[in-house]
C-alpha cells in the first residue's frame, strides 16, 4: 500500500510560526524530508524515531539535484507510511513545489500541501512595516533573484519591477541585486529608493539592514556573505509612515 505525502511549509524558521496542521503533520511523519532552511528546531517537532532525510538546495553549495529528491520522495512514500515534505517558508513559492507534485502524480501517490508563512511577511513583520498602503502602495510583486543557472533571470519584466508605487520582494537575490538594481536604475526607479534586506529571518541570527536601492547594490557587490536573505524595495521599506 501506497503512503501519503503531505507538503509542510515550515515557515521562515522560528517553530512558533508554524500552523497547528503543520505540527500535527510531524508529529506522525514516519518519514520527513527536509530542506536546508526548514531544519534545526523545526525538527523537534518531528515523531521520535521518524527518518529525517536532509534533501536542501543551497546556492554555491554541492546539492542534490531536483530529480533525485523527486525520486526519494516517491521512493519512501512507495514503501507506505505518512510522509512530510518539509519546505521552508511557504512550499508553493519558489520551492520547485510543482516538480515534486508532478512526480507523484505520475507515481499515483495522493498528497496535500500546508500552506506557511513566507519569508517576506515575516520579514515585513520583524522590521515592523506593513507591504502595503492605500493610494501608495497597492501592489506586492514577487520575484526570484536567479534562474536554474544561478544568474538573474532574463525574462523578468522589467518595466514592472521598477514600478516605484509597487512593494517589490525578490527572493534568492543577494548574488544578482547588483545587476538587478542597474537594470531598475536604467528603467527609472529612482537610486534613493528604499530598501530593506532580511537575513536568516525568523532565526536566532536574524538581522535587518535599512539601506537604498543603489546602497545595497553597492554593499551586495562587495560581498554577499552566507546568510539566506529576502529583499525588499519600494515605498514602504524605509519604515516611515504615510505622512
Amino acid at each position: 500500500m501506497t503512503g501519503f505525502v503531505s507538503f509542510v511549509s515550515a515557515g521562515p524558521g522560528d517553530p512558533e510560526l508554524l500552523t497547528v496542521k503543520a505540527v500535527d503533520r510531524l508529529k506522525r511523519a514516519d518519514a520527513v524530508l527536509y530542506d536546508d532552511l526548514s531544519a534545526g528546531p523545526i525538527l523537534a517537532h518531528a515523531r521520535p524515531g521518524a527518518d529525517l532525510v536532509g534533501v536542501g538546495k543551497r546556492a554555491g553549495r554541492p546539492s542534490p539535484r531536483q530529480h533525485h529528491v523527486s525520486r526519494l520522495l516517491v521512493d519512501y512514500a512507495q514503501g507506505g507510511g505518512r510522509i512530510v515534505r518539509l519546505k521552508s517558508g511557504d512550499a508553493g513559492l519558489f520551492g520547485r513545489l510543482e516538480e515534486e507534485l508532478v512526480a507523484l502524480r505520475e507515481a499515483g501517490i495522493a498528497y496535500e500541501i500546508v500552506p506557511g508563512v513566507p519569508s517576506p511577511l515575516a520579514a515585513a513583520a520583524a522590521a515592523g512595516i506593513p507591504l502595503t498602503r492605500r493610494l501608495t502602495a497597492r501592489r506586492v510583486q514577487f520575484v526570484t533573484g536567479h534562474d536554474a543557472g544561478g544568474n538573474l533571470p532574463a525574462d523578468l519584466d522589467l518595466n514592472a519591477l521598477a514600478d516605484p508605487a509597487a512593494c517589490t520582494v525578490v527572493f534568492m537575490g543577494k548574488r544578482t541585486f547588483p545587476a538587478l538594481a542597474e537594470a531598475l536604475l536604467a528603467r527609472g526607479l529612482p537610486p534613493e529608493t528604499p530598501a530593506l534586506m532580511a537575513e536568516a529571518v525568523g532565526t536566532a541570527e536574524a538581522s535587518t539592514e535599512r539601506t537604498t536601492v543603489s546602497a545595497l547594490a553597492k554593499r551586495l557587490a562587495a560581498g554577499i556573505g552566507e546568510k539566506p536573505a529576502v529583499i525588499l524595495f519600494g515605498p514602504l521599506a524605509d519604515g516611515a509612515p504615510d505622512a
